[in-house]
């Protein structure tokens, strides 16, 4: 294995992913931006939720915003369906892996909430599933992907769709995009200068 090159071509492909995500992506984050900023307002939270490196950053995010980000600041109301090992395995064992997110919905969401499943493929069921629930509540829908949106195109809005087929790439630009969605929230919301 050569491994600079390796190192190099990972770095060419990260490179040339967030150029595409940057000039594919300014309308849609900031109509992302804005839902959370409008549920928030009406007091609603931010719920957030994925499989595998989507569920670590479905939890990343909703720490950023309950604990802080930028600065110390009054705590943003956002929580992850990832973190109830007991709700996770009931529903799982009870009700199937596909209704793992949208019972959680069902249990926690309301009209006022902004709910944001994140899947790289956009064709994770049960993130399709937790979405259909939010949206039959009347709560704001959207989602992070990539690889075209998949079964999330025409659900979620606003849906991010990062512009890679590749996994990796993809889940580095969600986290920079959910990183950059709650320093704006906390600006947007004047939490932070």
């Amino acid at each position: 294995m050569d491994l600079a090159s390796f190192y190099a071509a990972e770095f060419a492909e990260h490179t040339a992913v967030t150029t595409a995500t940057r000039e594919a992506l300014g309308q849609p984050f900031a109509a992302l931006v804005d839902s959370c900023c409008t549920a928030l307002n009406a007091g609603g939270k931010i719920i957030f939720f994925g499989n595998g490196g989507s569920a670590a950053d479905a939890q990343h995010l909703a720490t950023e915003l309950s604990v802080r980000y930028i600065a110390d600041r009054k705590a943003i109301p956002a929580l992850a369906l990832t973190t109830d090992s007991s709700a996770l395995t009931a529903i799982g064992n009870d009700l199937g892996f596909e209704q793992l997110f949208a019972r959680q919905i069902e249990a926690l969401c309301r009209k006022e909430d902004m709910v944001i499943g994140i899947s790289t493929s956009g064709r994770s069921a049960n993130v399709t599933k937790g979405l259909q629930s939010a949206k039959a509540i009347g709560a704001r829908v959207a989602a992070l992907s990539g690889k075209g949106g998949g079964d999330l195109v025409g659900l979620a809005d606003p849906l991010l769709i990062v512009p890679s087929s590749t996994t990796a790439r993809i889940q580095e630009m969600h986290i920079m995009l959910g990183q950059m969605l709650c320093g704006a929230i906390e600006k947007k919301l004047g939490l932070t200068s």
